[in-house]
């Protein structure tokens, strides 16, 4: 009976801990409001550099060509990749050198050191396809762009 009670505890702290430890990914995720600021709206234009299909956002590369002339890396988050893929931006539409506009939003920071980050919201591909690259529910000013969310109560 002892042993019975035991293996009931043990398997009752072996599943906290691991209920713990599913949780860990979702406190290291952050609020837009943490990292990038709605105020500091961008539009970014340039060649794809480099892509990166990770969880829990993706990044997008791009150099984007300023109003003086200069160039400057600039990498900007979107969802995660099955939420790009499902809203129909996929690895063959993210062809490193194929030129882009992102709209979205600045951090907070404001370093660009590698590169210039921001929150993207819009995607434009060369054809005029516009398509909502950004992550909803994380506290990203609501513009319309995510179908997914409800409309603004002003």
């Amino acid at each position: 009976m002892m042993k019975m009670k035991l293996l009931a505890a043990a398997a009752v702290v072996a599943g906290g801990v691991m209920a713990i430890g599913a949780q860990s990914p979702a406190t290291a995720h952050h609020a837009f409001s943490a990292e990038f600021d709605a105020d500091l709206p961008v539009a970014l234009r340039g060649p794809i550099t480099r892509v990166e299909w990770i969880n829990p956002h993706s990044w997008i590369h791009i150099m984007h060509e300023n109003e003086d002339g200069s160039e400057q890396a600039w990498m900007a988050e979107g969802g995660t990749p099955n939420t790009l893929l499902r809203r129909g931006i996929t690895r063959n539409s993210l062809q490193i050198g194929t030129e882009l506009v992102i709209t979205g939003y600045q951090s907070k920071d404001r370093l660009c050191t590698p590169a210039c980050r921001a929150n993207g919201r819009d995607i434009t591909f060369p054809d005029g396809r516009r398509l909502f690259m950004g992550s909803s529910g994380i506290g990203a000013p609501r513009d319309g762009a995510d179908p997914s969310e409800a409309p603004r109560e002003d």
